[in-house]
């Protein structure tokens, strides 16, 4: 799966708390949304690292 398809299955996989917080105002659905954005977070953290070091390694070979 590429890089892509993670980030959208992963920003998906949100829809229902995001519908439960901002819809019903469902404040359980709030906390798991926060947690949701971290793991978001930390995922564009990730891609971001990976995009450096694929820059790094073709400048150098």
């Amino acid at each position: 799966m590429s890089r892509y398809e993670e980030l959208l299955t992963l920003v998906q996989s949100f829809e229902d708390d995001f519908q439960k917080f901002y819809e019903k105002k469902n404040k359980s659905a709030g906390t798991r949304l926060r947690k949701h954005m971290n793991e978001l977070k930390k995922y564009a953290q990730d891609v971001r690292t990976e995009v450096q070091a694929i820059k790094k390694s073709e400048e150098e070979g």
